[in-house]
Order: C-alpha cells, then structure tokens, then sequence
C-alpha cells in the first residue's frame, strides 16, 4: 500500500569549493542524477581538512576523519611542539586509513603522530573539477589541491 509519503533522508558530502554559494550549486548539480524527488540542501558548514587522501581500492567505501601531529623543535626553546592538523582518508577499513596514511605520508621530511583515526558519516566527496581547456592552457594550470 502507498500513501504517497516519502521518507526524510539526511546524508553529509563534502564539496570543494570557494564559496558557500559555489557549494550549494555543486552539491545541488552532483547529486541530483543520484537521486529521484525533490531534496534540499538544509546546512553547509565549513570544513577543515588540510587534505584528501582518495584511495583507488574498489573496497574504499568509507571516509576516515584523521587527526595528525606533527613534531617540530622550538630552536630558541629547545621544546617539542605538536601541530594538528586533520585529514579526510578514503579507506574500506579503519586499518585500510591507517595504511593509506602511512603511504601518503611516510614520504614526508616531518616527523608525524597519528592522533586519532574515526570514521565518519560521509556519503561522498566531491573534488573540484575545472571546465574543459585546450592543451596550451592545462600546461601553465596548476593542478588544485584538494581542500574543503
């Protein structure tokens, strides 16, 4: 039996943009072809993520919020100081954001502590995607970092 009543469905994205604005256009075009009705955009928020580390794994269907600190040397002090700084990870398993860390990461010249590793409650991310170009113009373009 259908009485016609649709079921409210609150689901969080993150989307990088510029602007609040530019969010809410975006988020709007991306999930529209996903979804069947009417829907809304009730809240934006900014987020701080320093960066997003994407995993090519067909398993990575979870987005780990990461807390890092790194370690530096107060020259002056000789005291160890610890910056945190978070990171959205694209991981199957709390191990499998652990992992991807290590390998984005372990490169690095500063030393790091992973702090605290959760999982979130995100669909989806959706990295900027600049319009079409000709050749000449993606070779002086930088390739935007992805922040949000």
């Amino acid at each position: 039996m259908d009485d016609g009543l649709q079921k409210k469905v609150t689901e969080a994205y993150v989307v990088d943009a510029l602007s609040f604005t530019e969010a809410e256009k975006r988020i709007m075009e991306e999930v529209s072809s996903y979804i069947s009705g009417m829907f809304e955009v009730t809240d934006i928020k900014r987020a701080t993520y320093r960066e997003i580390f994407f995993s090519d794994e067909a398993t990575a269907d979870r987005w780990y919020k990461a807390k890092l600190q790194f370690i530096t040397i107060d020259e002056k002090t000789e005291k160890e100081k610890r910056s945190n700084i978070n990171y959205l990870v694209q991981a199957g398993t709390l191990n499998g954001a652990v992992k991807n860390i290590d390998e984005v990461m372990g490169g690095g010249m500063m030393d790091y502590v992973i702090a605290s590793v959760a999982e979130t409650t995100l669909m989806d991310v959706f990295e900027y995607k600049a319009a079409a170009k000709t050749n000449a113009q993606k070779d002086e373009q930088d390739i935007p970092e992805a922040e949000s």
